[in-house]
């Protein structure tokens, strides 16, 4: 009797197991994935009882990002194409007399256009810039992304086109996922820019999925692990080495790095665990108390310029 009880209990858990790393396949996939035909995500509060289960068993279709230009100074709109033949589109906007060039990276789900805000007060400060659409964003070519793993191809062929352009004054900023992903560029690539602004860029991908299900309200683990383990396995990438901490050591240029202390998915430990870890002695980590992962900039815009106008005239 016991046997046979025991046995139903390993059963039941098995089909348990099984039916969860499904889901986490199911929702992972969503996750590096955006759709050219899928509407506005529902709140779910919006949602039928149908959408629900539909959305907890094999996750939600997230629309690709659109670009809307409201950029409003004159700009080029250019194509770049990365090492393996991915079309980038970008714009490059010109200034008199530059001082410089700053390449700027937005983050998962976004586009350039989330970046404009930022753009024209850069461009102000008298520098030229280049806003780019990562892959399987805005006007860029292609449906996946890999939360950074390949995207630092896309940061190479930004670096690569400006160096060209005979540019010696190469400045990055990227935020959240752009910001982790110029550091993976750094450190795979080898790459030199003179300084780089680092906005809430994230530990590792494995931490980056702990916040993501933290916003959501669902527990970190195991779901986080499973849904990394899966995600990298449908990439064809060992998910868990992704980790902009320890590409950080690459890094030997002046470094700003800016966090929102009300993140909810970049912590205070892993932004310091980063911060230690960048390999330039000349760096600077900024706290914004009033911001959590969002536009510091547009949230304390009066701090955000005191602190870009100084580091990049230091």
């Amino acid at each position: 009797m016991l046997s046979k009880w025991l046995k139903r209990v390993g059963y039941t858990f098995l089909v348990l197991f099984v039916l969860v790393n499904i889901i986490a396949a199911f929702h992972a996939y969503k996750f590096t994935h955006f759709y050219a035909d899928a509407g506005p995500v529902k709140k779910p509060q919006e949602m039928s009882t149908v959408d629900k289960m539909k959305a907890i068993f094999f996750g939600i279709r997230y629309p690709k990002s659109k670009v809307v230009d409201s950029l409003n100074i004159e700009h080029q709109t250019i194509s770049l194409k990365t090492t393996d033949s991915v079309s980038l589109e970008s714009w490059y906007v010109p200034k008199d007399s530059a001082r410089g060039t700053i390449i700027m990276f937005h983050g998962h789900g976004s586009s350039k256009s989330g970046i404009v805000a930022e753009a024209r007060e850069l461009h102000a400060m008298g520098y030229n810039l280049v806003l780019t659409d990562f892959r399987a964003h805005g006007n860029s070519e292609g449906s996946v992304t890999s939360i950074g793993i390949n995207e630092s191809k896309d940061v190479k062929a930004v670096y690569d086109y400006i160096v060209a352009k005979g540019e010696k004054n190469i400045i990055i900023w990227g935020i959240s996922m752009g910001a982790a992903t110029a550091l993976k560029a750094v450190d795979e690539y080898g790459i030199k820019p003179t300084k780089m602004i680092i906005e809430m860029p994230f530990g590792s991908l494995h931490l980056a999925v702990q916040g993501r299900m933290k916003t959501m309200g669902l527990p970190a683990e195991p779901l986080s692990t499973l849904l990394t383990f899966w995600g990298g396995l449908e990439l064809g990438t060992w998910a868990f080495n992704h980790q902009p901490s320890i590409y950080a050591k690459k890094v030997n240029c002046p470094v700003l790095l800016q966090w929102g202390a009300g993140d909810q998915r970049v912590t205070e430990d892993e932004t310091n665990e980063l911060f230690k870890n960048i390999g330039s002695r000349d760096k600077v980590m900024i706290k914004y108390l009033q911001s959590g992962h969002e536009s510091l900039f547009k949230k304390e815009k009066a701090k955000w310029v005191s602190v870009m106008s100084f580091f990049l005239n230091k």
